[in-house]
Formats: C-alpha cells, sequence, structure tokens
C-alpha cells in the first residue's frame, strides 16, 4: 500500500481487475489492512459521484421535513426496526447516540409467523417511505442496488484474499441479503453535552461501507488509541463486520469505531450501508490456509456482546439493545426476564 488518510490505507478496488501480479499485489494489501485496521478507505468502485450527491441531496431533504413528517415514519410504529429514530432514541452500551435517522432495509414481505426458535424471523418486512418525499424511495433502492453489487464485489476479495473460492459466501446472502440503508444526520452539540454520536462498537454484519459528507468525526480504535478516518471526496470508508470475523476465525477483524458529534453550529451527514447474509444462515467456519490459521486468534467474545453463529440471533440481539422503545412496544416477550424466546438473544 503506498496511500494512506491520518494512518489508515487507501485501496483501490480497480486493481482487482488488473494484470495476475497487480491483483494479487491487491489481495495482499486488503489483507494487510483487514487484519491490521479493519478499516481502509476504497477508491476505484465505479459508483458514480452523481448517485452519491443524489443519496446526500436525498437525506438533506428528509432531515429539513417537519417534525410531523418525520414522526410519520417513526421506527417505533415498525416491527421490523423500520423508519426514523429521533436524537438521543437510540442507544449503544446503554448511552444516547445525539444523531437522528431513519433506517431501511430489504424491501420484503411480512413473515405471517415467526416460531419461538428463530424470533428473528420478525426482522423481515416492508419499510415506511414518508409521502411527503416520493422521490426518496428511488433514490433509496437506487443506492440499496449499487451498493450491494459493490459490497458483493468487495466480499469477494476478501474470500480470494483468505484463499476461498470467490463465492465461498455465497450460499449465505445469495438468496435474501441483509441490505441496510441508514441516513445519519448528526446535529451540533451544545455546551456541557456530551460528545457521544454514535458510541464505540463493532458493525454486526459482512462489511460495512460508509458515505461521508465533509464534517469530520468518525474514529477508528487501533491499538488502544482513537484514529480519526476524516471525508475523502471519491471514496468509501470500508470495516469489517463480525459475520467476517467469526468466519475467518478471527483472522480478518472487526474494529471498535465511534463517532464524535461535530462542534456547535455544525452538522454531519453519513450514509452507511451494511450488507449483511440471510437471516436464517448460519455463518460458516473457513478452513484457511495453514499459514493463514496459524495467526487467526479466534473471534473476539465479551461478556457483555456475545457473538452468536446464527445470524439472525446476531442481528436481533443488536436491534433490541440499540432500540428499546421498539422493543418494548413489539417485541417484549424477547426482553423479558427468563421468557424463553430471549435466551441468548438479550
Amino acid at each position: 500500500m503506498t496511500d494512506a488518510v491520518a494512518g489508515l490505507p487507501v485501496l483501490d478496488i480497480a486493481r482487482l481487475d488488473g494484470p495476475p501480479a497487480e491483483r494479487a499485489a491487491f489481495l495482499a494489501d486488503l489483507r494487510t489492512a483487514a487484519r491490521r485496521f479493519g478499516f481502509f478507505y476504497l477508491r476505484g468502485h465505479g459508483i458514480p459521484p452523481q448517485a452519491a450527491e443524489r443519496v446526500l441531496d436525498a437525506a438533506r431533504l428528509f432531515f429539513a421535513l417537519p417534525e410531523a413528517g418525520k414522526l410519520a415514519v417513526e421506527m417505533v410504529n415498525s416491527p421490523h426496526f423500520r423508519g426514523y429514530t429521533r436524537t438521543g432514541f437510540e442507544l449503544t452500551r446503554g448511552q444516547q447516540d445525539w444523531r437522528e435517522q431513519i433506517d431501511f432495509n430489504s424491501e420484503r414481505p411480512r413473515r405471517p409467523s415467526a416460531p419461538a426458535d428463530r424470533p428473528w424471523a420478525r426482522l423481515q418486512g416492508p419499510n415506511q417511505w414518508p409521502e411527503a418525499l416520493p422521490g426518496l424511495k428511488p433514490v433509496v433502492t437506487d443506492w440499496q442496488e449499487r451498493l450491494t453489487a459493490l459490497g458483493i464485489r468487495v466480499l469477494e476479495a476478501f474470500a480470494l484474499a483468505l484463499g476461498q473460492p470467490r463465492t465461498v459466501f455465497s450460499p449465505i446472502y445469495a438468496h435474501a441479503p441483509n441490505q441496510h440503508v441508514k441516513l445519519i444526520r448528526y446535529p451540533g452539540r451544545g455546551p456541557g453535552t456530551s460528545d457521544q454520536g454514535v458510541g464505540a462498537h463493532k458493525d454486526s454484519g459482512f462489511l460495512t461501507l460508509l458515505l461521508q459528507d465533509t464534517e469530520p468525526g468518525l474514529e477508528v480504535e487501533i491499538d488502544g488509541a482513537w484514529i480519526a478516518a476524516p471525508p475523502v471526496p471519491g471514496t468509501f470508508i470500508v470495516n469489517i463486520g463480525e459475520i467476517l470475523e467469526m468466519a475467518s476465525d478471527g483472522y480478518l477483524k472487526a474494529t471498535v469505531h465511534r463517532v464524535v458529534s461535530p462542534a456547535a453550529e455544525r452538522e454531519r451527514l453519513s450514509v452507511a450501508f451494511f450488507l449483511g447474509a440471510d437471516h436464517d444462515a448460519v455463518v460458516p467456519h473457513l478452513t484457511l490456509p495453514p499459514e493463514r490459521a496459524a495467526e487467526a486468534p479466534g473471534a473476539a467474545q465479551e461478556p457483555d456482546n456475545p457473538l452468536f453463529y446464527e445470524v439472525g440471533r446476531n442481528y436481533l440481539k443488536g436491534r433490541l439493545r440499540s432500540h428499546p422503545d421498539v422493543a418494548r412496544r413489539h417485541h417484549a416477550d424477547l426482553i423479558e426476564a427468563g421468557a424463553p424466546a430471549a435466551a441468548g438473544v438479550c
């Protein structure tokens, strides 16, 4: 790697289509970035700048709506965790995140029922779209399709970098990938208030592709220190999720990160795309080449954040913790102490 921003590597995925030597060098750089940082900038991705501007403009229009227009699609109305969240209503590790946002996911029909042993089936269902912005749905859907294709391309590169067949992960995402789009606005913080835009956490899926506007705030924890990841025009920030960490026995690294709120009178916009697996899938355990397996320490396990190889169980755990208002209204049976369905979820 010859390029870096604030200490984080910048990778050009166009090298993946180059001559064999260039392709091999790119995969080696990808391995190094994944092992050392778990975060990197991605360029050469082929997403037109006009598409990025459209989705950022759509986010600005949504957050500029009167409060009533946003609350009409408030997430608490959706058992599927789709819709608008007011500033301070999402939690990370029990603390308020000072941001407002709207969440969309794969547009699929609601399942008629969820078996007790698969409560995550409740997560499938329709999105909420604001009537005041009929143009939002086509913009978000277009972004979702573009980023799904790019995410799969990056995922296939990770597979090759691990010495696996290119499509090794396709059995657990091809049928029904988890395509989570989040439009986010971080308002400026007032005097004496917390600077937690979003608290320190890891992402649960395969990988995240983050589009930032011009305001900094994202920070990545590397070797116990926080490193800034400022916006770089024409790039995405890519970070590894827990599915890849578990599948690679910890060879790939899901890294803790956070967002620091902007200063007063400023705001930060971002669009996060989380590519995940089918909720009904189970994370595979890859057989790594011996030289890679020797460097795999096992997936990290934290007492307050257990990891589950059942994809839906892991994702549902995060949703219930992050949005307690939705959990209380629609999933009280899953959070009641001793409820059988809650085993391994909360």
